[in-house]
């Protein structure tokens, strides 16, 4: 899955970062090209800051879903420090997405039963939500909302965050483990993946890989490539992954 944008960065952080509809619609199709068989989706407003909008998501899905039809295409419900609870569920009910990803943390803050009520309602519309973990904590925040039933289904999707709150602001290969640990102590074997910011991003997708999980690739997470130069574009992020995951015979 490649991440082109994020809610925070700009063009003054890297030219090629897509912002409006027709920039996101332009780099799925490169990066679906070249092996991205996913795409996680933000939106922006006129200025370019981070947007939550029901009725803007559905044209961006439209347009995907025409430009890229054989594509995954999941929303983001991130709050950036902009949106509360409220907004980010009725965006997630009501955008028309089959795929959304939410942050079990900010979810949260709406209590225990909205919470609850929120992820049933979203398995009854069959909108799969890949729950966003920053860590352990997180993870026992979810078992604590979902009925063990869910939360041991393999098709439940988790994606572990590296990297986002280190004091450095850079991931390490090693922060996947307490994670790991987690789902064999609890016995879960859900769809899991992982994307990590800064210069190990590859390092840190390439054993993720190696570990049966899924990789999230792209700007908002880091711009840089496996050789430790700047990438171009989102495409030649993707193609760099799949290089180093062909060279390891981790590309299924």
């Amino acid at each position: 899955m490649v991440a082109p944008s994020g809610a925070r960065l700009s063009k003054a952080d890297h030219p090629a970062l897509p912002l409006t509809i027709d920039e996101v619609v332009t780099v799925a199709k490169s990066c679906f090209e070249v092996g991205a068989d996913g795409l996680h989706a933000h939106i922006r407003d006129e200025d370019g800051s981070h947007l939550l909008d029901a009725a803007v998501y559905r044209d961006l899905l439209s347009d995907l879903r025409r430009a890229v039809p054989d594509m995954a295409l999941q929303i983001t419900t991130e709050a950036a420090g902009v949106y509360q609870p409220d907004v980010q569920m009725e965006v997630a009910l009501n955008s028309g997405a089959d795929m959304v990803s939410a942050a079990v943390r900010e979810i949260g803050e709406a209590g225990l039963e909205t919470a609850r009520a929120f992820y049933a309602e979203c398995e009854d519309r069959k909108i799969a939500v890949q729950h966003i973990l920053f860590d352990v904590e997180d993870c026992q925040r979810l078992s604590e909302i979902l009925p063990r039933t869910r939360l041991s289904d393999p098709k439940l999707q988790m994606i572990f965050v590296l990297g986002r709150y280190s004091q450095t602001g850079a991931s390490s290969p090693n922060e996947m483990l307490p994670f790991l640990t987690w789902l064999k102590d609890q016995n879960l074997t859900p769809d899991w993946a992982v994307c990590a910011f800064g210069a190990a991003e590859p390092a840190c997708l390439v054993e993720a890989a190696r570990r049966g999980g899924k990789c999230r690739v792209g700007f908002e997470n880091s711009r840089l490539l496996s050789n430790g130069s700047v990438a171009k574009d989102n495409r030649e992020k993707v193609v760099d992954l799949c290089t180093q995951l062909t060279q390891q015979n981790l590309l299924l």
